[in-house]
């Protein structure tokens, strides 16, 4: 591709005001994960699953800046996903759900307002539901406002 050819393409590529993964302006953000973690909770519509805990498999994706905690070398400078499983693990043992959707509204916005996440992905499926399906679940993404 000549010089003129390559400038055209990238101008049409980007126009102005799209951001470039590398543009220093936009605020950056990390993701701290903790992939396939299982834990049981009361979840669902039928009374069984009213009384008796099913095992559930949660992915979480945490955006968060790691930047001072990668100056400081201090967990405290970060989202500590030993405390986010910990706390995860206490609070759905004592609650029931009867959606995954609304779990994992749950999960999200403790992410976000207690931990300081700037944006979350949340996986939560149940396990061996139905005949010939491994797992069923939902997938939300939210972020802060603003």
């Amino acid at each position: 591709m000549t010089g003129l050819k390559c400038v055209f393409f990238l101008a049409e590529a980007f126009p102005p005001g799209r951001r470039l993964y590398n543009d220093l302006t936009y605020p950056r953000m990390d993701i701290i994960f903790i992939d396939d973690f299982r834990l049981s909770t009361l979840i669902g519509i039928y009374p069984r699953e009213k009384v008796m805990p099913q095992t559930i498999e949660m992915s979480l994706q945490i955006g968060t800046s790691t930047v001072s905690a990668s100056a400081s070398d201090n967990i405290g400078d970060t989202i500590n996903y030993a405390a986010v499983v910990e706390r995860l693990r206490a609070e759905l043992a004592a609650q029931h759900f009867n959606l995954l959707e609304k779990l994992a509204e749950y999960v999200a916005n403790l992410l976000l307002e207690d931990f300081g996440a700037i944006w979350v992905r949340v996986s939560i499926a149940k396990l061996g539901m139905m005949p010939g399906v491994r797992r069923v679940g939902v997938i939300i993404e939210r972020g802060k406002a603003g």
